[in-house]
Parts: C-alpha cells; structure tokens; sequence
C-alpha cells in the first residue's frame, strides 16, 4: 500500500479538497473552503497546514478571515441554504470559548437540516499539558471537554484522538453532509497535539470522491394516500418547506397548484 507522510491536519485538509457532490448529473465541491479564527489548539494544526496547502498548491483549500466564530457558522449555513445544500464550508476555532462560540451555529445548522462542517479545536489527547489556558476542561470527568456540549448539536460527532480515526470519520462525515434528510452540523472535535501528529497516510484516502445526492421516489402508496386526503379534504392547504427549494421542485409546485386550485403557504425555509 502506498503512504504519504503527513500530519493529521495536512491529510484533513488534503482529503476536504477532493471532495465533490453530485445531483442530476451536476458536480461541485462539497468544501470549498474554510472560514476560521485562530489560536491555541488550532494554528500549529489546521493553520500550518492551510498555509502549505495555499504555498505549495498541494491542496485547492482556500482560507478566508473571520471576526467571529458564531458568525463564520450561519455565513456558511447561509451559503449552504443558497447552494441548496450541495455545497457548505468548513469552520475551524481555537480551544475553548472560540470553538463554544461556534455552539449556536450547530444549533441552527442541525434543527434546519443544513450541512456545515465544525472543526473545533480540542485538549491535548495526551492530557500532558493540562490545564491549558482557556482550555474549559471538565475536572469531573478527564475524557469530557466543553466540546462534547456539540453532541446535542450535532448530527454526527467525533473526536480524533488518534491520527488514523480520521480515516473512518471523515468519511462518515462527508456521508452525512450530503443526507438530505441526516445532513446538519457535522462536527469533528481535533485535540490541538493530535493535529500536530505525523503519520503514513495510505494515498488511496486523498483520490476524488463523488458523494450522490440522491432524489428518493416516494411509494406509490403514499402518493396514492396522500391524493385521497386532497380529494376530500373541503379547504386544503398546501405548506410547502426547505424541501421544495432544496430539490428544486418550484416548478411542479406552481404546476401542482395551478391545476388544482390549491393555496400553497410556505415555511421560514421555503421562503428561500
């Protein structure tokens, strides 16, 4: 098997850059870039590395400057929402209060179903150097951080204590991102040593992966369950949500509507 020798971050920034979606025949990057703010725990890690991949063009991953970790979330949400969820950003922040502060965005991302990726930084794997300042560690427990407050958030979580863990996350990850119906905040919690860790990537991990977006058919029962309640329904009422705009179904929406008559009232996602 052939490897390359790199370190956690250099190979999560490396396999974020070959990752593609793909819907109705159409691709685009699923990251195509990442917002962050850095600091202790993440700028010897995913900074060093993001500043190689921008030097040496190793990796297509570019960086852009934010003011705050809250805001850098709902920017990517936003984005998300605007590529109707076939393209979202990731987000890195430093140990403690800079990658709490990403908390709220986790929130909205996941309760709207929306596809972000949440890097924050996290305590040494190695617990050699605690405490850390600002680290927010839990005395109560020594495998529990603040971070752990993203699980509630959060439609998949890990945290990458070793090195190869990333191999099996990231991929799960990616996988959940491009779930319409699972996708939300994607969070991967990265201790600032193992960042910083060597180790012989097998070079299979970095090719170019397509993740299909799929457009599930529904049974043929349910439509035909869903037709008898509007036969005789006596004032029907169609409430249409994100879904509509997402998959692009504007069009049969209006032709629905106009052949039936039916008033269509729309959700705060469905106004787009």
């Amino acid at each position: 098997m052939t490897t390359v020798r790199l370190t956690t971050a250099q190979a999560l920034v490396r396999f974020l850059a070959n990752q593609y979606s793909e819907r109705d025949g159409q691709e685009q990057r699923l990251i195509p870039g990442v917002w962050g703010i850095f600091g202790h725990g993440n700028v010897a890690g995913i900074g060093q590395a993001l500043l190689q991949a921008a030097v040496t063009q190793e990796a297509d991953l570019p960086y852009y400057l934010a003011r705050n970790e809250q805001g850098m979330v709902h920017a990517s949400v936003a984005y998300a929402k605007m590529r109707d969820r076939l393209a979202t950003f990731a987000c890195t922040a430093s140990t403690g209060p800079g990658s709490t502060n990403m908390i709220t965005g986790a929130a909205l991302a996941t309760t709207n179903r929306i596809p972000v990726l949440l890097l924050p930084s996290d305590m040494f794997a190695t617990r050699a150097a605690d405490p850390v300042l600002q680290q927010l560690e839990d005395t109560r427990g020594g495998d529990v951080t603040v971070n752990d407050a993203f699980r509630a958030v959060s439609k998949y979580f890990d945290r990458i204590s070793r090195p190869e863990q990333l191999i099996p996350a990231a991929l799960a990850a990616m996988r959940v991102l491009t779930d319409p119906v699972e996708t939300g905040a994607v969070t991967l919690a990265l201790p600032q040593d193992v960042q910083a860790e060597a180790y012989d990537w097998p070079v299979a991990f970095f090719r170019r992966r397509v993740w299909h977006v799929g457009r599930p058919v529904p049974e043929p029962t349910a439509v035909e369950r869903a037709a008898r309640l509007l036969r005789n329904a006596r004032k029907p009422l169609i409430v249409a949500g994100g879904g509509a705009v997402y998959s692009g179904a504007e069009t049969q929406l209006r032709a629905f509507a106009e052949a039936t008559g039916i008033p269509v009232a729309d959700t705060h996602a469905g106004k787009g």
